[in-house]
């Protein structure tokens, strides 16, 4: 069981689309994810762009992969490193902590990710 970056068991991040290195719901990461992709969040435009012009089309349909394209407001597990990348460059789409698998620590600060958190607007 993992945990998230605030220490309690690591929460789902997104079955619609369905997210994780594993295709599970969750940004819980193993030996095989180089990419490490620990970090839930809620894409934004802007972060959809700036992946798309690093070389990370998340855009696009992928049939053959099943990947469906995200667009913005969707959530989805991303690389620890292109999400620093992206607070580097001021575009860092805002973290599901409670969805966030504790490893993103080693590469970002908990300062940055808590900068950084959604909320739920409560209607």
């Amino acid at each position: 069981m993992s945990n998230n970056v605030l220490g309690t068991p690591l929460e789902s991040c997104s079955l619609d689309p369905m997210t994780g290195f594993t295709r599970e719901g969750s940004c819980i990461t193993g030996d095989d994810d180089f990419g490490r992709h620990v970090i839930c969040v809620r894409v934004t435009e802007e972060f959809l762009q700036f992946s798309y012009e690093q070389g990370n089309d998340l855009i696009t349909p992928q049939p053959f992969t099943d990947f469906p394209g995200l667009n913005p407001g969707d959530r989805w597990c991303v690389c620890a490193a292109r999400w620093k990348e992206a607070l580097d460059h001021d575009v860092a789409p805002p973290v599901i902590l409670m969805a966030t698998e504790s490893s993103a620590l080693e590469v970002v600060s908990l300062e940055d990710l808590l900068t950084h958190s959604y909320h739920e607007q409560q209607c």
